[in-house]
C-alpha cells in the first residue's frame, strides 16, 4: 500500500510539472531557488511539489519574490463586481477614452496613472470587448494583457 501511494504522489507531482511551463517548466517560488538541478523528471517534480505543497508559489507572485514577476495589478471581488455592474458603461467610455467609470477601475485595480490606462484601454478597445457577448471575466483578462 505504501508503494502505490509513493507512485501516487510520483505521478502526480510529475504531472503537476509538466502543466507548469514558466521558470524550468515548475513555476516560480521556493522549490525552484532551492532545487537548482531540473535534469531528471525526479528533480523537476521535487521542484514542483516543493512549490505546490507549501505555499510558497502564490505569495512569490504576489510579492515579487522566489523568483516571480509581481503582476501589475491583482483583480479583486470589487473590481469585478463594478465591471460586472458597468460593463456597458465602461464600454462606452473605453471607446472614447475617458470617463468616471475608468477612473473608478483604475482606482479599484491601485492605477496611479491614470492617463496612460485611460489611453491604453481605447487603443485596446477591440482586443478588451472582443464581441458583444464577451463577459466579466474575460474584459478583466483582456484588460489585464492588453494594458500594461
Amino acid at each position: 500500500m505504501k508503494k502505490i501511494l509513493i507512485s501516487l504522489a510520483a505521478v502526480v507531482a510529475l504531472s503537476s510539472s509538466v502543466m507548469a511551463n514558466v521558470n524550468n517548466q515548475t513555476g516560480c517560488g521556493l522549490g525552484a531557488m532551492i532545487i537548482k538541478d531540473d535534469s531528471t523528471a525526479v528533480m523537476l517534480a521535487l521542484q514542483a511539489t516543493t512549490n505546490g505543497t507549501s505555499g510558497n508559489q502564490t505569495f512569490g507572485i504576489t510579492s515579487g519574490t522566489l523568483g516571480c514577476q509581481k503582476t501589475q495589478f491583482v483583480m479583486n471581488e470589487i473590481a469585478e463586481e463594478f465591471v460586472a455592474s458597468n460593463m456597458d458603461q465602461l464600454a462606452k467610455e473605453i471607446a472614447i477614452g475617458h470617463g468616471e467609470s475608468i477612473d473608478t477601475l483604475a482606482e479599484l485595480l491601485e492605477i496611479s496613472d491614470k492617463a496612460t490606462f485611460s489611453a491604453s484601454l481605447q487603443e485596446n478597445y477591440n482586443k478588451i470587448y472582443t464581441s458583444q457577448d464577451v463577459k466579466m471575466a474575460d474584459v478583466l483578462d483582456n484588460i489585464s494583457t492588453t494594458t500594461l
